[in-house]
């Protein structure tokens, strides 16, 4: 066969030709992504060569490449460890807590916010209640701290109120630390969150509210049947996103919050790695509790989204 006319046959490949004039034609979008493009490679992808670590007994210091294959040890050491459950209970009372209420308050502040006339009050309460996402999570637990000690302002109230008889240190007490970290996560993250529903219940149609007006529906009926109908796309798809994110229960504030009083409570995967793997230099085993969780995560993200697409025919791929 000639060679010259197989390159020619190639060259001259529909698909071949399509994908040459898309490019040509998108050039420019191709530029300004190649530099996003490299960014992602160099600082997101490259460095996820280290997680072979996970599955080798790695000496810091020493070449990845070199250290001893150890296979799934250090997955087995960490599922058959007496740490384990206690772990995965915090992870999941945790971020179960968190997208039982977390979730559906930027949904609520968003319809309310929705409600309101009054375009001043409406900016002011919007301000206010995104002010506590660009507060860092060292400044929000001073707070807390100033707050839930024994001599701050919550006891004064409940001991003047004759609710409680004696000050409680209440971040001392494993039971309340679900409830005030819960309550933590929701504040801080509830207005900046909203923002999504706001944007999605400014797509609808105006036309669908003068009609439902007409039809005789009130606030309330309006709501139901036409802004919650309007922005479920936008609530399905950061659900999914939601579940995949189950096993990220927070860092920060844990170890922020978090005492030896309450470390049964407040121990979470993502603490426990960076205990063992950086403060006990098992960069190895550390290594392999984080990928755990990530192949856990992605696992559940691509199971919701398929269940979504099947039941409801929206999916995020």
């Amino acid at each position: 066969m000639d060679t010259n006319k197989t390159v020619t046959a190639v060259g001259n490949h529909p698909r071949s030709s399509r994908l040459r004039r898309r490019l040509r034609r998108e050039r420019e979008l191709w530029i300004l992504s190649a530099f996003i493009l490299v960014w992602l490679a160099v600082i997101c992808y490259y460095p996820m060569y280290g997680l072979i670590i996970a599955f080798k007994y790695y000496v810091p210091g020493k070449p990845f490449f070199t250290a001893k294959w150890v296979g799934l040890k250090y997955f087995s050491q960490f599922i058959n460890g007496r740490d384990f459950p206690i772990v995965m209970r915090n992870t999941l009372a945790i971020s179960g807590l968190n997208i039982l209420f977390g979730f559906p308050a930027p949904i609520l502040l968003a319809l309310l916010l929705n409600e309101l006339k009054n375009k001043h009050y409406k900016s002011v309460v919007q301000t206010v209640s995104y002010l506590p996402h660009f507060i860092s999570w060292v400044v929000a637990a001073s707070l807390l701290f100033s707050i839930l000690n024994s001599e701050g302002f919550l006891n004064k109230i409940l001991v003047r109120a004759g609710i409680i008889e004696a000050p409680i240190n209440w971040l001392s007490k494993g039971e309340y630390f679900w409830g005030i970290l819960t309550t933590a996560n929701i504040w801080k993250g509830v207005g900046f969150s909203s923002i999504i529903y706001l944007s999605a219940i400014a797509g609808i149609d105006e036309e669908l509210y003068q009609a439902g007006a007409v039809d005789g529906l009130n606030r309330t009926g309006s709501i139901w049947h036409i802004t919650l109908p309007g922005i479920r796309t936008t609530v399905v798809l950061l659900g999914i996103l939601q579940i995949g994110s189950i096993l990220n229960a927070g860092f920060q504030q844990q170890l922020l919050l978090g005492t030896t009083q309450t470390r049964k409570y407040y121990e979470v995967i993502d603490t426990y790695a960076y205990k063992y793997g950086v403060q006990n230099n098992n960069y190895s085993y550390g290594t392999a509790v984080g990928l755990m969780k990530g192949v856990i995560s992605v696992t559940l993200v691509l199971l919701a989204n398929r269940i979504s697409k099947k039941v409801m025919d929206i999916a995020v791929l």
